[in-house]
């Protein structure tokens, strides 16, 4: 009896199959929402961005630490590349889209309910676009571990593993107490 493994291409090929699925229906349900224009359109696109900013922040917290473990293997070894499916579909299927909804919506949010202006506003999208720079590094670090070319040390990737953490913190702060 053959058993069937994560990485096999059957299973990637049946996750890649579900997370279209589930983009689809997000899709879809924002659709459904700016054609139907409830009252509270406001509070529907809000809750969908801060599903897709949860998404983003568990990928993006997520990944260093699949360096910090992938640094300690091999290359070529079984353990690299379990870990090179593991970090090029969270990439892929996780991180990216939900990146790219963030966006959307944010800036939606950002031009309709607050016409661009407010000084936490502007610091807020400073520093998403510092979390966006650290997005780009853990992909082009994909990218390098997928052709076993990654320089960095696990400690390294520690402290990578807090930028994140830190971006998000004051992103959070801005968004609700609005200092300034």
């Amino acid at each position: 009896m053959m058993v069937e493994r994560q990485t096999d291409s059957a299973p990637g090929k049946r996750a890649r199959l579900r997370a279209i699925v589930a983009l689809s229906v997000f899709v879809a349900l924002l659709a459904g929402l700016f054609v139907a224009q409830p009252d509270d359109l406001y509070l529907w696109i809000k809750a969908l961005h801060i599903i897709a900013v949860i998404s983003w922040m568990a990928a993006l917290l997520y990944m260093p630490r699949l360096f910090i473990y992938h640094t300690d293997t091999l290359p070529g070894s079984v353990q690299s590349e379990t870990f090179k499916t593991m970090e090029r579909r969270l990439l892929k299927v996780i991180m990216n889209p939900a990146m790219m909804i963030t966006w959307v919506l944010g800036l939606y949010l950002a031009g309709s309910v607050y016409g661009f202006r407010g000084g936490w506003l502007h610091a807020k999208l400073f520093c998403v676009v510092l979390l966006t720079l650290v997005h780009v590094h853990f992909s082009r670090t994909v990218a390098d571990f997928q052709r076993d070319a990654n320089r960095k040390s696990a400690r390294y990737w520690r402290l990578m593993n807090e930028a994140p953490t830190l971006l998000m913190i004051l992103i959070v702060i801005l968004a609700v107490v609005k200092p300034f």
